[in-house]
């Protein structure tokens, strides 16, 4: 199969039709062997019914329903479990994202030997409230990730080889990070494609200032699991030795100033009347918790089912 098209969704009764139809006429024109994954997240209206009602006309479709709302992540990683396209092109249900541009996407995924396209919507319809918080969000993720070459982390129309969706998990509200995922899956080739961006045709926006706290804190996850995920010592342990050897050599320094006040007969503090040594104190016992930390950490890692798992592209 050439492609699978995913769609996460939540509440988009009223442009299934429209946005599937349009999938079928451009996949139809080009002659694309496909299926079309349409993921269900809770969606408290119609959506299910239409998605039934669809697949009994169009046997590319498939549904998958969510119990109850889990978020766009987790509809993503369901939906990259069940493709089975050598290409799996991601997008929005809600008609922003344009179908017309899928046969670029994939063009580029398997002419250009990338790992991951993803869309910049270098024009946008969305109210200033959504786009100056989106610029500072995707500012800070390429300085913190080192992929400097994308615009637009947060933009739902991706493509990805399928190597590249079977070996990353999903979760929390990392379908905002996915590019950053597949860097540290080993999937170095990620380039960008500018895409047309429609004005919200049906609905109402999912998006909420809150995701922006949670997004940013899932960044924090993503590199630190990256980096330090199967050697958590590097870190805790690092940051623990040196706190504990700034408060040790304040200490001493304490000490020798007291000692030699006495020796030459002049006045002195106690120790324990200096703010500088609660401070050394402070940092010797921060320092000695941090490496207990890394060292329990390490421990976990160690006895974990997943510590000797990599990524093996190929063996001959």
């Amino acid at each position: 199969m050439d492609i699978s098209v995913v769609i996460p969704l939540y509440n988009e009764e009223e442009s299934l039709p429209e946005l599937t139809e349009w999938i079928r006429r451009v996949m139809t024109g080009h002659d694309f062997s496909y299926e079309i994954i349409l993921v269900d997240d809770g969606s408290k209206d119609t959506s299910w019914k239409v998605i039934e009602e669809l697949k009994s006309t169009h046997e590319q479709i498939s549904g998958i329903r969510f119990r109850r709302n889990y978020g766009k992540s987790a509809a993503l990683n369901v939906g990259f479990n069940a493709a089975q396209g050598d290409v799996v092109i991601t997008m929005d249900a809600d008609l922003q994202d344009s179908p017309d541009e899928i046969p670029e996407l994939y063009n580029r995924i398997m002419n250009s030997n990338a790992d991951l396209v993803s869309g910049w919507k270098q024009k946008r319809y969305d109210p200033l409230t959504k786009t100056i918080p989106t610029k500072l969000f995707n500012s800070v993720t390429r300085n913190m990730s080192g992929i400097h070459n994308l615009h637009d982390f947060n933009c739902g129309l991706k493509a990805y080889r399928k190597d590249v969706v079977k070996s990353i998990e999903v979760y929390g509200e990392m379908h905002r990070y996915i590019p950053v995922l597949a860097k540290w899956a080993g999937f170095t080739n990620i380039q960008e494609q500018i895409v047309q961006h429609y004005p919200r045709k049906y609905g109402t926006t999912k998006f909420g200032p809150g995701r922006f706290v949670k997004g940013f804190l899932d960044l924090l996850s993503i590199f630190f699991v990256g980096k330090f995920g199967k050697r958590p010592m590097h870190f805790f342990g690092t940051i623990g030795v040196l706190s504990f050897v700034v408060g040790f050599f304040i200490t001493c320094y304490l000490v020798f100033e007291k000692l030699r006040s006495i020796a030459e007969g002049t006045v002195y503090r106690n120790i324990t009347d200096q703010p500088l040594f609660y401070l050394s104190l402070v940092a010797i016992l921060i320092g000695t918790q941090l490496f207990l930390t890394g060292f329990i950490a390490e421990l976990v890692s160690r006895n974990s089912s997943e510590r000797n798992q990599y990524h093996i592209e190929k063996i001959i």
